[in-house]
Order: C-alpha cells, then sequence, then structure tokens
C-alpha cells in the first residue's frame, strides 16, 4: 500500500502539501513518465521521472531541476519507513517532506 501511495499520481495531492491535481502519462510511474503537477498558486509545472527502482526509489525532475527522491524501505510485510531525498538546495523544502510523511502516515492508517 505505501508503494502505491508512492506511484499512483491521482492520490499524490492526498498526502503531497503542495500537490493540488496531477496530469501524467501514466496513473503509476515509472521511468519516463511525464507530466504536471498543479501546485498552491494554480500553476501547472512539468515533471519526468528520471529514477526509477520498482518498490524501492523514485527521483525526478521538476521543471527541470533535480527535485525529491523518494524511498522506500521495507522492514516486514506490514512494515515499511519512507525517506525523501533532498539535494541540498531544496533544504527549505524539508518541512513540506515532513508535513507529507505525517499526512501518508495517516493514509495509511487508515
Amino acid at each position: 500500500m505505501a508503494w502505491q501511495l508512492l506511484t499512483d499520481t491521482t492520490l499524490w495531492p492526498l498526502w503531497g502539501p503542495t500537490v493540488r491535481d496531477v496530469r501524467c502519462s501514466e496513473r503509476f510511474i515509472r521511468k519516463g513518465s511525464e507530466g504536471q503537477v498543479r501546485t498552491l498558486f494554480g500553476w501547472w509545472i512539468p515533471f519526468v521521472i528520471t529514477e526509477y527502482d520498482d518498490f524501492h526509489f523514485w527521483g525526478w525532475n521538476v521543471a527541470g531541476i533535480r527535485a525529491t527522491g523518494h524511498r522506500l524501505i521495507a522492514y516486514h510485510e506490514n512494515s515499511c519507513r519512507i525517506v525523501f531525498e533532498l539535494p541540498y538546495w531544496w533544504l527549505p523544502y524539508a518541512f513540506v517532506c515532513s508535513r507529507a510523511a505525517t499526512n501518508m502516515a495517516e493514509l495509511l492508517k487508515s
């Protein structure tokens, strides 16, 4: 379920504090998937999935800039950790990722 939450573009607005909507070439991302995210301000910004390792990691470029990585570390059948990886220049975005992690934890509990 956690990997589905990370990779199903229809679910991104449920946990991503800065994502209001998504248009994507596929519902479930893969390497090379392209689309746009609509931000809090209503702007549509293009993205491409640049890295993808099924059930482990995906990374993307947003507006042509390396953005967050999304890593899933499985511990047991029903236990995992989700890690957001940020380039150093995105460090101020860490609070947004923290909120996203909290949102995801709540969604996964229900």
